[in-house]
Formats: C-alpha cells, structure tokens, sequence
C-alpha cells in the first residue's frame, strides 16, 4: 500500500506542484506551490475533478477516465476563481493505489508569478522556470535601470533647455527666448505689445563703481520689471542693458503707458550697493500690434527700437509709442553714440 504521507513529503521538495490523489480521486495530498494558489481552501481531502475541470484532451468525469490520459499533456483550470490556467501530466501509482498529478503554469507563468506572489523558492530548482524568472527579474533591473537613467536624462535636457533660454545674471529670458516667444506670438496672430527698455547712465556705474555694483543693478531692475508683467507676459534680458517686455493680448495704449510709467519710476530710484547709491533711469519705446499678416519679428523690434531712440531724444526716463511718422527712421540718431547711452 502506498505511503502517502512519505511519498507527498518527497514530492514537495521535487514536483511542489504536484497532487496524490488516491484510488478515488480524491486528493490526498497538495505540494506547498499548488497550497499557495489557494491558501484559504485546503484541497487536501476534496475530489481532484471538482477542483480543476479539465479542458484538453477530453472532458473525463472519473479516476478512471484521469488514468486513461497518463502520458498526455492534460490543459486545466481551477473551477473557483481565479480560474489560473494550467498544465499536467498523469503518473498512476504501482497496485492500483492512485496516481501523481504533477501540474506547472505554462507560458502562463509570469502572470501567476505576479498574481499569486511566487518566488524561486516555489519551482523545483532544475525547473526552467527558476531561470526564467531571473531573467525577468534581470529584465526588471534593467528596465528600473533605464527608468532611473531616463528621468535623469530628462531632467538634465530640461536644466539645459531651460539654461539654453535664461539669463544666468538675471534669471530672466534670454534673446534666444525672446526669439522664439516672439515669433510664436507673431505666427498666432493675436494682438501684443513689445517694449524695448534701456538702461540710462548704466555706464556710469560700471565706470564708477565696477561691474559687481552694474550687475547688482541690473539684477534690482529686473525685479522691478518682473513686479509689472503678469503671468502670460516676458521679460527678456537681450543686451548689457537693454530688455524686451511682451505683453500677450494687450493693445491699450493707456494701459501700456501707464506701465511704463511705473517701470521709469521704480528704476529711478537709487539703488544701494556696499552704501553706494546707484543712480539710472529707463527709456522706453513701445510698439503694439493686432497681429497682422505678413508682421515679421525683426519690423517689430526695429520699430520699437525707434521709439525708444525716440524717448532717448526726448531727454530719457520717458516712454514713446512707434507711430507711422517714424518710419524710415533709424534707431540710433547721429547725435547719440553707443557710448552716450
């Protein structure tokens, strides 16, 4: 007579998804894999057939329709949920006694190994399988791996796209930025206005106190900049001392002057560096437009850079709007030297 108990415990460490079944077809004992898949219904003691249903290759009913299908590869599937496919294969017992019913996944494999939280310690360790899973797991590594990387490749594309368009002095848009929301705002066609400020007597500070005290200030009037725009406005940084306001969606020249009002008045105020005043002023050239076609970005600067050399010939730290009489006109006027500015 078959010695179930001794028999099961050496089927565990070899086929741990394997099932005695006796004489009956009842289970008589379940290797620790095949127990995991159901760790709140014990098979041991049910009947095998009312347990997994038979699929392939041919519906059987009893023991012994099960021992006429030794050697074949039988395809089930537990009867409850979850209904975990699987693949067997019959061995009957010496005397009549039952038969060993050693079960496996399949290519079914990984999804229990995800579903049912299986490890290497679950597989016989000559099954495929445990080689398989590491390759998974090495493919997971790696995968992890590439993750990590590629965030971090991402992150530096975007400090250095970001770096690409900023003003390291200021933290404000550079003149490539400046470019390429210029030409955005121009291909949308929608209204917007362009200032061009500059600087006045900035030289003098860098003459007089030196280029840390010219950066302090340039670094104060960009904030005093940043404090006028809002959200869905730039500022832009596009020279030593000249900046580029764009205003999206505003055309109302009242409005406008009375930002650039406030801009003059707040960079006119002396600015302290190590308990020296700073004194500057701003002039302004503004041109505004409702997108019109054919409006080409350079047009657009050169006529706000008209204006502004406009505001310089008014006496400075004023605002001029381009008008058409100022067309034809160069930025700089022959009595103003770059050196003047």
């Amino acid at each position: 007579m078959t010695d179930f108990e001794n028999l099961g415990a050496m089927l565990d460490r070899i086929c741990p998804m394997s099932v005695l079944l006796d004489c009956s077809g009842h289970i008589r004992h379940s290797g620790p894999t095949l127990r995991k898949l159901r760790p709140d219904k014990p098979l041991t003691g049910q009947r095998f057939l009312e347990v997994m249903e038979m699929n392939r290759p041919r519906v059987v009913y009893d023991m012994g329709g099960l021992l006429s299908l030794q050697g074949s590869t039988l395809y089930l599937q537990f009867r409850d949920e979850p209904r975990t496919a699987l693949k067997g294969v019959l061995a009957p017992l010496p005397d009549g006694d039952g038969a060993v019913v050693n079960l496996s996944f399949g290519i079914s494999v990984l999804d229990a190994v995800r579903d049912y939280d299986l490890t290497s310690g679950d597989f016989p360790a000559t099954d495929l399988t445990i080689e398989l899973l590491y390759l998974v797991e090495a493919k997971s590594a790696a995968m992890e791996a590439s993750r990590k990387l590629n965030l971090r490749l991402q992150g530096a594309k975007i400090a250095a796209e970001e770096q690409a368009f900023t003003d390291t002095l200021t933290g404000l848009k550079n003149r490539r930025a400046m470019d390429h929301i210029l030409s955005r705002k121009i291909s949308a066609g929608g209204a917007f206005a362009l200032m061009h400020l500059d600087l006045d007597y900035f030289k003098s500070v860098n003459d007089t106190l030196g280029h840390a005290a010219g950066d302090h200030v340039l670094q104060e009037a960009a904030r005093i900049m940043v404090a006028q725009i809002r959200e869905q406005d730039t500022v832009a940084r596009v020279g030593g001392d000249e900046f580029v306001l764009i205003f999206d969606g505003l055309s109302d020249e009242s409005r406008l002057e009375k930002i650039a009002t406030r801009l003059i008045d707040g960079i006119e105020k002396p600015i302290q560096f190590n308990g020296q005043k700073c004194a500057i002023s701003a002039s302004i050239g503004t041109v505004v437009t409702v997108g019109p076609k054919g409006t080409q970005a350079a047009q657009l600067l050169h006529e706000a850079d008209v204006a502004l050399y406009s505001a310089k010939d008014a006496g400075r730290a004023c605002h001029r709007f381009f008008r058409d009489d100022m067309r034809g006109q160069t930025a700089a006027g022959p009595h103003l030297g770059a050196g003047q500015i």
